[in-house]
């Protein structure tokens, strides 16, 4: 049948079973809503108060279900609002289609209004990116692009389609799912565009030989990373702990990967890892890491690091293997696969000295309480004694954040919505909004910084519009907490431009939005609002005032040996 590009980009949307789409129209995009508009009891649309916002709320979507994004733009402004969240998805390997509309063919490269080279700026952060230019090869570019998203280590990728292919009419042949590998030109291209992308078969030599390691080991470790969290392995990976009887640390990207309230774990790894993590890392004689990169946060002088132990990585992208630290052993391959070959090769195991050890270190930090404010450990017990053990948590990126990964236990894949490796401020409220869309009858918690909220709190809009009981808790401290953390410990005091002691009112900022809002100063007040938040199922802000010198602990400097803690 004949049908419009645009027409067409919604039939293939809907082939790929997309139910959801966040954006933000304009000018070079009009016809593509103009085709949506007809689809509105299949595709719900959410309309954000900012591009950066969709791009958020897609990753948020994402990440929680486990699906495919999708984030619409326009050109020009549009869709470079939308870079940051590209380059967010890209860094924790997240899997959205961006859909952006350009200016048309006899305007492209005239400096024409609102257009730019958005495929260029894009290509270093995302898998792969398209300029459709021909309204017959846009059916299959979408299929392509999806492919790719979601195969292999996922992330993200960007279609930008010139104004002109969204008008222009072709024929459209409909192509359910299941056969777009298999359907003749286009299954060789899904073939060959995620040939580099795919799972690599596991090496079988290599997991046998890393079977016999752990069972030579007196000593193991393991990393929970977030390979774990996106290939769903956590099942496996639960048994696999279980199975070798090791301590189990969790990098920022793995939370929900591995249960937070197991016996066996010990906290979360790296710069501000708990002291049981970092010194049984620095004192075994294995270390398995398991979807984890050894980012700076987590290895931070790799030439110490785990320096006792033989070191096994598993990963699904080769490139990972010995980039930032080097390895004994290594196995490519999806965490779910290896994982199952190993645990169909391994007895159980007893390392419970090993584990006494270990567990003599604290796994979390404890806080005086005889304060006039609020400390993070009262702020994050009192989320957990009321909230659901279900709850979503999203996060921006400062001290707050690091406080929720050390203190919540994230029992599941997608449960932690948290940038780690971009360190996006401003990434939560936008990806609670996500996890709120595609989760309505569960709690969603956006966990945030004072200096955070003010980045994207113009998303309370859309929280209010779409009546989306998603509940903000502002760590709010009057500064800039973690750059003054840094400026406290390396800076001799000199709070160089990181106090906020400025608008606006969180609570009055909530209720101009059509919230409820309210601040509080003590774990009583602080139920309380809790409490009422729950119950009102709607939007509500509850602003925690805690102290300006209060710091992240425990903490190892950028650098230094992962037991070298510059507070603990």
């Amino acid at each position: 049948m004949q049908m419009t590009g645009a027409e067409i980009l919604i039939q293939c949307l809907l082939e790929q079973g997309v139910d959801t789409i966040f954006g933000y129209p304009g000018g070079t995009i009009l016809n593509v809503y103009d085709a949506l508009y007809g689809y509105s009891d299949k595709i719900k649309h959410i309309l954000t108060a900012h591009e950066q916002g969709a791009s958020h709320a897609a990753d948020g979507y994402a990440r929680s279900t486990g699906k495919v994004g999708v984030c619409f733009a326009t050109s020009g402004p549009g869709c470079t609002n939308l870079v940051t969240g590209i380059a967010t998805a890209h860094l924790d390997s997240s899997p959205i289609v961006f859909i952006t509309c350009n200016v048309a063919e006899n305007l492209i490269g005239k400096d024409s209004f609102q257009e730019v080279d958005i495929t260029g700026i894009t290509m270093p952060i995302t898998k792969s990116n398209y300029l459709v230019r021909d309204v017959n090869k846009l059916a299959d570019t979408v299929r392509e692009a999806f492919g790719i998203a979601r195969s292999g280590r996922p992330g993200p990728v960007l279609i930008d389609i010139l104004k002109n292919v969204t008008a222009e009419q072709t024929e459209y042949e409909p192509l359910p799912l299941e056969q777009h590998r298999f359907h003749g030109h286009l299954g060789k291209l899904i073939q060959r565009a995620t040939q580099d992308f795919k799972a690599p078969e596991p090496d079988v030599e290599d997991v046998d030989k890393m079977a016999e390691m752990i069972k030579a080991c007196k000593k193991p470790m393991l990393i929970c990373g977030g390979g774990v969290v996106r290939g769903r392995a956590h099942e496996e990976f639960q048994r696999f702990a279980e199975r070798i009887d090791s301590p189990v640390a969790v990098t920022v990207m793995g939370g929900g990967g591995f249960r937070g309230r197991s016996p066996l774990t010990t906290g979360m790894i790296g710069m501000h890892g708990s002291q049981a993590s970092n010194m049984a890392v620095d004192g075994c004689d294995l270390l398995i890491a398991v979807g984890c990169r050894f980012s700076d946060r987590v290895a931070l002088d790799p030439s110490t690091f785990a320096k006792q132990a033989k070191i096994v990585q598993i990963d699904i992208d080769r490139s990972e293997v010995n980039k930032n630290v080097k390895t004994d052993h290594h196995i490519i391959g999806d965490a779910k696969q290896v994982l199952q070959m190993l645990l169909d090769r391994l007895p159980q195991a007893d390392h419970s000295e090993w584990k006494d050890y270990v567990f003599s270190f604290p796994t979390e930090t404890e806080y005086t309480l005889d304060g006039e404010t609020l400390t993070p450990k009262q702020i994050s017990d009192a989320i957990a004694r009321l909230a659901p053990m279900d709850t979503f948590v999203a996060t921006d990126v400062g001290q707050h954040q690091m406080w929720a990964i050390q203190h919540f236990h994230f029992d599941f894949p997608g449960q932690l919505l948290t940038s780690g490796g971009f360190g996006t401020m401003g990434f939560g409220l936008g990806a609670a909004i996500g996890a709120q869309v595609a989760h309505p009858d569960t709690t969603v918690l956006h966990i945030a910084g004072d200096g955070c909220f003010r980045m994207n709190c113009h998303e309370l809009a859309t929280v209010s519009y779409y009546k989306l009981p998603i509940i903000s808790v502002v760590f709010n401290n009057g500064t800039l907490g973690m750059v003054r953390q840094w400026q406290n410990l390396i800076y001799e005091k000199r709070f160089s431009q990181t106090t906020l002691d400025r608008a606006p009112d969180f609570v009055k900022l909530a209720e101009a939005y059509g919230l409820k809002g309210k601040r509080v100063h003590n774990v009583a007040e602080l139920e309380e609002a809790l409490r009422e938040a729950l119950e009102r199922k709607s939007g509500y802000v509850i602003d925690c005032a805690i102290d300006i010198d209060e710091m992240v602990r425990p903490m190892v400097s950028g650098g230094s040996h992962i037991t070298n803690f510059l507070v603990d």
